[in-house]
């Protein structure tokens, strides 16, 4: 499992280098981006668990044709469970979700070839799902986590979720285009 702390700076870049080799070994292993499916979990009622909906809503701009979990359409706990009964066997499966840890942890993403457990931070007992995870850290644990991803910064996980989307865009595209994360003019459509 590794680390990736979200941001820029020599200490950052060096995590941005493992979240770029983490998905470069992932494309490299499931090269036909077409059997790829993104699962972005989360809800676009809280800040903090908008993490994955906003990834999702960013990859679909991208031209992503299997992401499930967007800002439109999120796969909260609700939908999770319908979700993962319903995805192909022959595809892979990567699970992007928000998750809480230590204060020095926040902003960055925790990356694993397992599955993901959603909504483990607030006590949830839902499926796991993927083949590989990335869960970005968005918040500092503590008592009352639902409260804690409700007063979550927004421009935190807003920039996480570019970094991410852009990392696997780029990962199959073998492109560093900067559309997201680089262009101050890019526009994110809110349906």
């Amino acid at each position: 499992m590794l680390s990736y702390r979200a941001g820029a700076g020599t200490t950052e870049q060096r995590f941005e280098s493992e979240l770029k080799q983490f998905l470069a070994s992932v494309a490299e292993a499931h090269a036909d981006r077409s059997k790829i499916i993104v699962v972005c979990i989360g809800s676009d009622r809280s800040t903090g668990d908008s993490f994955g909906p906003l990834t999702g809503t960013m990859l679909k701009e991208l031209g992503w044709p299997n992401v499930i979990g967007t800002l439109e359409k999120p796969c909260d706990a609700h939908a999770v469970e319908r979700e993962t009964l319903e995805l192909r066997e022959d595809h892979v499966v990567i699970a992007i979700d928000a998750c809480l840890g230590q204060q020095k942890s926040v902003g960055s993403f925790i990356l694993a070839d397992k599955p993901l457990q959603p909504g483990k931070a607030i006590g949830r007992r839902l499926p796991a799902i993927g083949h590989y995870s990335i869960a970005g850290v968005v918040n500092r644990n503590g008592p009352k986590a639902y409260w804690k991803l409700q007063t979550t910064s927004l421009f935190l996980v807003l920039q996480m979720a570019k970094e991410a989307a852009l990392a696997i865009h780029t990962a199959w595209s073998g492109s560093p285009e900067r559309t997201l994360a680089g262009n101050p003019d890019t526009r994110i459509r809110i349906i």
